[in-house]
């Protein structure tokens, strides 16, 4: 099992790293689909792997690899986008827990409400950090940080919990059954 989670934490790492490149040009802001795999990593596979992949994405950023927005190196969670990025954490700690309680329910039919709600915690989650850092490092009032840092993000964030919702309802059970029968490796 051990083995299976670390397969899925590589794999979660690897899909955040690749969303943060894929971008949908929409005025004011591009949309990117970083958020939606950590959305998904804690959907599918609980709180340990999606908090992990996170990490790693995270320290990779910090030690230099080109694999945020804009670059890479410790400067970038003091910019504009790092408290979004550190808000990257508590999101999928949030999105792990409906994930979790999915993983250890596994019998039950997916639980659309949970997933809803923990979506939407999460995603606060990020646009709390983002806007605090950017009221932090950039004087300005939360009025305005809220205004330029959440607004813009909204309809797009929306979709991504939508498609997140979808695809956590299709592949869950593929994941669960990965993460518990112990013949499937040996397949």
């Amino acid at each position: 099992m051990q083995q299976r989670r670390t397969l899925l934490t590589a794999l979660f790492s690897a899909l955040i790293i690749i969303g943060g490149f894929i971008r949908f040009p929409l005025p004011p802001i591009p949309i990117t689909l970083q958020t939606l795999f950590v959305l998904l990593a804690g959907l599918l596979a609980g709180t340990r792997v999606a908090f992990s992949s996170v990490l790693i994405y995270l320290f990779l950023g910090a030690v230099g690899l080109p694999i945020f927005t804009g670059g890479g190196g410790l400067a970038y969670f003091v910019g504009p986008t790092g408290g979004y990025l550190v808000g990257l954490l508590p999101a999928a700690l949030i999105s792990g827990l409906a994930g979790n309680w999915q993983l250890k329910n596994s019998e039950r039919p997916f639980s659309f409400l949970r997933a809803a709600l923990a979506i939407i915690l999460a995603t606060a989650s990020i646009y709390l950090c983002g806007v605090a850092l950017l009221v932090y490092t950039r004087s300005l009032s939360w009025a305005t940080a809220a205004k330029a840092g959440v607004l813009p993000f909204l309809i797009g964030d929306a979709l991504k919990g939508v498609v997140a919702l979808q695809m956590a309802r299709t592949f869950g059970p593929r994941v669960r059954k990965m993460l518990s029968d112990p013949l499937l490796l040996a397949e």
